[in-house]
């Protein structure tokens, strides 16, 4: 008898601990149903802030490109020719989300030039240049408030540096520009080179290439250069035409 209880004790309670192993199992799937719930809403809600973001970066950038007929698309053209360089040189744009928003919204500070300068089809005058070469600080203190944008306020300052330090605003030499800007510099340079303009026709992709190509430790980073010049010729063609 008293080996009959005993066995029934460890019964109830190997009972006892599988009701409560199975409360516990229980209740760790409820907060892990929890979790995956709080995780999907906060996704959501990221990717949503994302596309608000982004859509309200493109209306800014829309909104300056809408003053000169002549660059339209200009800002959709160069973010594309950027995003595809910063690939080749090793950028990943899931690292620099940011990256995109500086380079659509690298000219915002035109929005301060007086048309007269901004339209002229002819060479700028010393006082004009002057003028016009506010743009990126305009640009950067339009933007500087903001924070989602991060690293994007850099291009937007830097984007006019040359490698040997006689670029502006601040005169920045070799590494001591931001990369983003090095990146995107070579990207404006080919949009400039191959757009028509009130003063010159477009050049043809290649050739521009090749101009920009002996620009490298001058005007371009010469590892940004590199990367540029080993991308396929017809990438650029195909973006553009993809953008319009």
């Amino acid at each position: 008898m008293l080996e009959n209880a005993g066995v029934d004790d460890l019964r109830a309670a190997l009972a006892q601990r599988e009701e409560e192993a199975a409360a516990r199992e229980s209740q760790l799937a409820r907060y892990a149903a929890d979790l995956r719930e709080t995780f999907k809403r906060e996704r959501d809600r990221a990717q949503q802030l994302k596309r608000s973001y982004r859509a309200t970066v493109r209306a800014l950038a829309n909104a300056v490109e809408a003053r000169d007929a002549y660059t339209g698309r200009h800002a959709e053209r160069v973010a594309a020719y950027g995003l595809a360089v910063a690939r080749a040189t090793g950028l990943d744009p899931v690292d620099f989300p940011e990256m995109e928003f500086g380079f659509l919204l690298h000219d915002v500070g035109k929005v301060a030039v007086p048309d007269a300068i901004l339209f002229k089809p002819a060479a700028l005058v010393p006082a004009e240049l002057a003028i016009m070469r506010t743009h990126p600080v305009v640009g950067w203190e339009i933007l500087r408030e903001i924070d989602f944008l991060g690293p994007a306020k850099l291009v937007v300052r830097h984007h006019h540096e040359r490698w040997d330090g006689d670029g502006y605003p601040d005169g920045l030499r070799g590494d001591d520009i931001p990369l983003l800007a090095r990146v995107f510099a070579v990207a404006d340079a080919l949009d400039a080179l191959t757009t028509d303009r009130p003063y010159r026709p477009a050049t043809d992709f290649a050739s521009a290439r090749a101009e920009i190509a002996r620009g490298a430790e001058t005007q371009f980073d010469p590892d940004v250069i590199e990367a540029f010049c080993a991308m396929p010729g017809e990438r650029f063609s195909d973006l553009r035409h993809e953008v319009g």
